[in-house]
């Protein structure tokens, strides 16, 4: 038969107040009853219920994570890590793909307000009213999408405008930007911006193909930007889907990565993936999942928490630059 925290209580010979209020943080025990207790839980092997600890709090133990499509490298990745450090905190995942299916987090949404989900985890193409989404627990990626909703991001204008500066040191003159971008407001969007900015400080042409455009219509939208642009020398390519669609045509058209023509991405070191070596500003995708995971259970326990959180993003040298 399992241990009790009354059996705890009894063999360290302290109150069953007493141990509760150590399983739960509190620091008013003293040092000598906290080892007697820590003692106690090994000899008996003890586990705390922690299904009756969420009973009370009213929690199922159960976050979402809503991603726009699951066969996308760096989804998959970020899903990995997101599972990872959510069982660390004992919770478990509930993945849900909704690109082109805006209705799937509205349900996850409802499912928040019905105390099924504890919050979620949100990368999302779709436009919610603001007034709800502030009333959940919820953390973004990138995505901001009401005020006081927290999310983690990269720092993005910062590395594009190194990376657009890298092609320029590489002996690039005329630089092209394609890539797609989401409905919503989104950090996202500042990689534009950085390379615009760059390219005018430079006095440099500034040549932009950046559409709306779901993840799988990257080919189409990388056909049309060569076409617009046939004498390109250098690319920046705005995510990994679109730098492998860069990567693919530039090949059937004849040109040479990178004698002719160098590309980095924003992403793109998923090597496994495609065996391509691209240079790329490499997202800590780890780093970010944790964050996302731990200001959300913040969030759900009634915390405060940052709205912004930055993380450093590193230039990684492949085979598509000089």
């Amino acid at each position: 038969m399992a241990a009790t925290i009354a059996d705890v209580a009894k063999c360290a010979g302290v109150g069953i107040g007493t141990v509760s209020r150590m399983l739960n943080g509190g620091k008013s025990v003293r040092k000598d009853k906290q080892q007697a207790i820590l003692r106690a839980i090994e000899e008996l092997h003890y586990t705390p219920n922690s299904m009756a600890k969420r009973l009370r709090e009213q929690k199922n133990g159960v976050i979402a994570l809503m991603i726009p499509i699951v066969s996308h490298p760096f989804f998959a990745q970020f899903t990995e890590c997101i599972e990872q450090e959510a069982d660390k905190f004992g919770y478990s995942i509930l993945l849900v793909a909704s690109q082109q299916h805006a209705e799937k987090e509205n349900t996850i949404l409802d499912k928040i307000g019905r105390r099924e989900v504890d919050g979620a985890i949100f990368v999302t193409h779709y436009n919610h009213a603001p007034e709800r989404l502030k009333s959940y627990p919820l953390v973004s990626v990138d995505r901001h999408l009401a005020e006081d909703v927290a999310y983690v991001t990269s720092n993005n204008y910062e590395s594009t405008k190194r990376a657009v500066e890298y092609l320029i040191e590489r002996g690039c003159k005329k630089i092209g930007y394609v890539g797609t971008k989401p409905l919503v407001d989104s950090e996202v969007l500042l990689r534009e911006k950085a390379y615009r900015d760059v390219m005018g400080e430079r006095n440099l042409p500034a040549l932009v193909l950046n559409e709306v455009a779901v993840h799988g219509g990257e080919t189409k939208l990388v056909n049309e930007f060569f076409r617009k642009f046939p004498d390109l020398d250098g690319v920046f390519a705005s995510g990994y889907s679109t730098a492998q669609c860069v990567y693919e045509e530039a090949l059937r058209i004849g040109r040479k990565l990178p004698d002719d023509l160098q590309m980095v991405a924003y992403d793109g070191s998923f090597k496994q993936w495609s065996g391509q070596s691209i240079t790329c500003v490499q997202q800590p995708i780890e780093q970010m999942a944790q964050s996302a995971v731990r200001l959300l259970i913040d969030r759900i326990n009634g915390k405060p928490v940052p709205t912004r959180t930055v993380h450093e993003t590193t230039l990684l040298l492949g085979n598509t630059t000089k």
